[in-house]
């Protein structure tokens, strides 16, 4: 009996429900969120189910009865489904295998989100960082098992069409290619570092959105510096780090940085690759953590950021302080709101700022909601250091004066003659700053008095 043709446009997606595996959200929330990835890449998802699992097989990680269900539902349905998402890791010969069963093309869950990052990358080292990790997660599979795969339209090698040039199956070139790539990346860091130096050498601090995926963190960004970054209801709509500069309510000054977004089991191939780009968040000053406060699974997509954040280097012990932005208020009904917004009352009571526990403010990006008080709390935070000095400068020198109003708060300034008295509170760093590009201004006193009298 023949099949119907197959449409890789149309995908089958399985969620293995694996009994021994300890899961923090239900199995509806990461079917959801399954079926959610693979419609971030437009395909169409016409079946998604849980398929429990009480011991993964070596063969197919599925049990033979579950992989024959499913091979019969792709030949039931007309076109037939030419792909199926299996929203769990397999190894090669598993992969292979359920290929071979199925009839279809096979991507699990690291193949699914590479293949999302690779749609999505824009910036050249966003392109290089997705190859590296997709031939990184390919190095295993390329050689006797996934030659026959062609190379992907604009993506990195899952969904070829005919008539596209293979993979390169030889493990030799495809070292080399990798090779090629971290020296390529190498160069991008170092031009990367560059950037963030001359950054410090800015006198303005640096805020970093984190946040799981789809939480509204480039909503947020849109709102706070008036541009316009792809915001979409989508998961993984931003990728490439952005930053602008932004005047909070106050004239304070700060560089807003946002980031890609975090998720559950992401591939730990695309967090050593997109390690460059998750430094921007190392170099912060102040780190804002913007949650859904309005999804189902809101608290353990808290619990996968800060998994994450602890991977790269910000974990309890880290000094630089951590807002919680709960998000999307507008969409709690009032009883929910209520009692958001009771939490965030307690939770000012005894917040100490770090990552374990934040100063939690509740907001909406779309309506505004929130948001004056969140850039107040970010000026409070990222002003906290600094100490009251006074300073005098030639009255002729204007750069020295623009220096100490942009970068400071300037409490008086006073004319005598040639000579201007400034009383101004600054941080160490722009202090710092300040005496190395205008020696010849007199520090007339950074004590505790002045500090006192401040």
């Amino acid at each position: 009996m023949g099949t119907a043709p197959s449409d890789l446009t149309k995908a089958f997606v399985v969620l293995p429900a694996v009994q021994a595996e300890v899961a923090t959200r239900s199995d509806e929330a990461r079917l959801e969120e399954a079926v959610g990835l693979t419609a971030a890449i437009d395909l169409d998802v016409v079946e998604a189910m849980i398929a429990p699992v009480t011991r993964p097989r070596p063969a197919t990680f599925l049990g033979a009865g579950k992989v024959e269900q499913i091979r019969e539902m792709l030949d039931a349905r007309d076109p037939r489904p030419g792909l199926v998402i299996v929203d769990h890791s397999l190894t090669p010969v598993q992969h292979r295998n359920l290929e071979k069963e199925w009839n279809a093309k096979v991507l699990d869950r690291t193949a699914l989100i590479l293949e999302i990052f690779g749609a999505r990358a824009r910036t050249a080292e966003g392109r290089l960082q997705v190859e590296l990790a997709h031939l990184s997660y390919q190095r295993s599979r390329l050689v006797r098992s996934w030659t026959h795969l062609e190379r992907q339209r604009g993506g990195f090698g899952f969904l070829g069409g005919p008539g596209e040039s293979q993979i390169e199956a030889d493990r030799r070139a495809l070292a080399n290619k990798i090779d090629r790539l971290k020296e390529k990346l190498d160069q991008v860091r170092r031009t990367r570092s560059l950037q963030r130096a001359k950054r410090k050498r800015a006198p303005y601090p640096v805020v970093a959105l984190v946040g799981y995926t789809n939480a509204g963190k480039s909503t947020l960004f849109n709102y706070l510096t008036k541009s316009e970054v792809v915001a979409k209801d989508l998961l993984f709509a931003t990728l490439d780090p952005t930053m602008r500069a932004v005047v909070l309510r106050s004239g304070q000054r700060i560089i807003l940085s946002d980031t890609v977004g975090f998720i559950s089991d992401l591939p730990t191939q695309l967090v050593t690759a997109f390690r460059a780009t998750l430094e921007e968040v190392l170099e912060a000053d102040l780190i804002v953590h913007v949650r859904d406060a309005a999804h189902a699974d809101s608290e353990p997509q808290r619990l996968d950021v800060i998994g994450v954040l602890k991977e790269i280097g910000i974990d309890e012990h880290d000094e630089r302080p951590v807002i919680e932005a709960l998000n999307k208020i507008d969409l709690l009904d009032e009883e929910e709101r209520s009692a958001l917004q009771m939490s965030v009352r307690l939770s000012k009571e005894r917040t100490i700022c770090t990552i374990e526990e934040p100063a939690r403010i509740a907001i909406s990006a779309v309506t505004g909601e929130g948001l004056g008080e969140l850039q107040d709390l970010i000026d409070r935070l990222v002003t906290a250091e600094r100490e009251t000095f006074v300073i005098e400068t030639p009255a002729s020198n204007g750069a020295a004066r623009a220096f100490l109003h942009e970068a400071g708060d300037v409490r008086s300034e006073e004319t005598e003659g040639e000579r201007t008295r400034f009383t101004v509170r600054l941080t160490r760093k722009s202090f710092g700053q300040f005496r190395k590009a205008f020696p010849d201004a007199v520090i007339v006193s950074p004590g505790e008095e002045v500090r006192r009298l401040a």
